[in-house]
């Protein structure tokens, strides 16, 4: 059976996020927990690691570092029998398009992938939750941050793109191009998405906003959420 999936809009570590860490660390049990940094690698991934390893430790849970972070680390195989093993897998914030293109259809992310399906639990924020969607969106022209496009990124949940630190930025982007059927999800900081066997519900400091057809519905943590696709076992290569 598929583990607990959380998606959260960004400002990990920090107080406001127990709600949903909290429900993400009760399951992890005493299997490997592992950190992955992809998507910090530009901005201090040892500065990730270390708050995740205290943050993560004070809620009763050891984490270590997965180190993924070219594309020859994606497709090591002893990363990938490692992955396979986790019964926790938390992928920090940073560069969404880099994440995106590091892990997909890797043999790391097919570890990682075996493990949600047997139960571990997978996180994400900010970039790291904008990966496990769909598409992931990346700035559509410099320096137009507000500006983005739809890239393929890992597609566990369908037809979704998040959009994080949704009250203090993420309501200003613009999406251009991708799937004309594609909900938008805004995710304010230390706010998550958070799905188990029941469906997803909101959790956290803030808000869960989920646009489709171009109406925003707004959740509040302890709601459940109406409108975000169920997650699936991705594709090996997403289209």
């Amino acid at each position: 059976m598929p583990g607990l999936l959380v998606l959260n809009g960004g400002d990990e570590f920090r107080p406001g996020n127990e709600p949903q860490d909290r429900e993400l660390v009760s399951p992890a049990g005493s299997g490997p927990a592992y950190v992955v940094a992809t998507a910090a690698r530009r901005q201090g991934p040892d500065l990730a690691v270390a708050n995740a390893r205290k943050w993560f430790g004070a809620l009763g849970l050891a984490v270590e570092e997965l180190p993924v972070y070219t594309r020859s680390d994606a497709n090591s195989s002893e990363l990938a029998a490692r992955a396979e093993q986790a019964r926790f897998i938390y992928l920090t914030g940073g560069d969404p398009g880099l994440l995106a293109h590091t892990l997909r259809a890797s043999a790391v992310w097919d570890a990682m992938t075996r493990a949600w399906l047997s139960g571990a639990a997978l996180g994400g924020s900010s970039a790291g939750a904008m990966a496990l969607c769909e598409r992931t969106l990346v700035m559509a022209r410099w320096p137009r941050h507000e500006q983005r496009r739809p890239i393929p990124a890992l597609g566990l949940v369908p037809r979704t793109a998040v959009l994080p630190h949704y009250e203090r930025m993420g309501s200003r982007w613009t999406v251009e191009g991708g799937p004309a059927a594609l909900t938008l999800l805004g995710l304010d900081e230390r706010t998550a998405a958070v799905w188990n066997a029941k469906g997803w519900h909101a959790a956290g400091a803030g808000a869960v906003t989920v646009i489709s057809d171009g109406e925003p519905a707004r959740f509040e943590s302890g709601d459940a959420c109406q409108g975000i696709p169920e997650p699936v076992v991705p594709e090996r290569e997403l289209a």
